[in-house]
């Protein structure tokens, strides 16, 4: 991971200033640095609102009752998208604009999340003693406790009471 990261961090910055050398040739000094300056807001503008359609639809799936793992994965790839667009530079502009448009980003996303393997996780608890072993699953004669008593309910009664004693001073 740490030479891929390398690699990008020297090559990234090295085709971006011959980008901006290429297109400051044809466009000058200024119309360039407009041109920058107007991607990274036109960008941000962008990420807001494609952010709030996504906070939308994330809490519709919630409401229904449905993971909303997609729109999730979406929101982090327009976080990575807003800040691609407010690094100066034409190619990391061009990868913002791609995780920022709907088609690809919705496509990526996907293929992320195929990719990816999320661990599920159990409800309720599962006590276990220091060697492994549910330490409430024997009685105290080594006999096998009854899994019915071992549940996750209890019912009970309580009566609120009232004391002035209670209170702090």
């Amino acid at each position: 991971m740490f030479p891929i990261l390398l690699l990008m961090f020297i090559t990234v910055p090295i085709i971006e200033i011959a980008l901006f050398i290429q297109v400051g040739g044809v466009l000058g000094l200024w119309p360039t640095v407009a041109l920058i300056l107007l991607t990274a807001i036109v960008g941000a503008s962008l990420v807001r609102s494609q952010g709030l359609q996504t906070l939308i639809s994330v809490q519709q799936r919630l409401q229904q009752g449905e993971l909303p793992a997609q729109q999730i994965v979406e929101g982090v790839m327009l976080a990575v998208a807003g800040v691609l667009l407010l690094t100066p530079g034409f190619m990391t502009d061009a990868m913002g604009m791609a995780f920022l448009l709907p088609w690809p980003r919705a496509w990526l996303a996907k293929q992320l999340m195929s990719r990816v393997k999320v661990a599920g996780f159990q409800s309720g608890f599962q006590q276990q003693g220091p060697f492994g072993h549910d330490p409430f699953g024997e009685r105290a004669d080594g006999q096998p406790r009854d899994k019915s008593a071992n549940g996750s309910t209890f019912e009970g009664e309580y009566e609120r009471k009232k004391d002035e004693t209670d209170r702090l001073n």
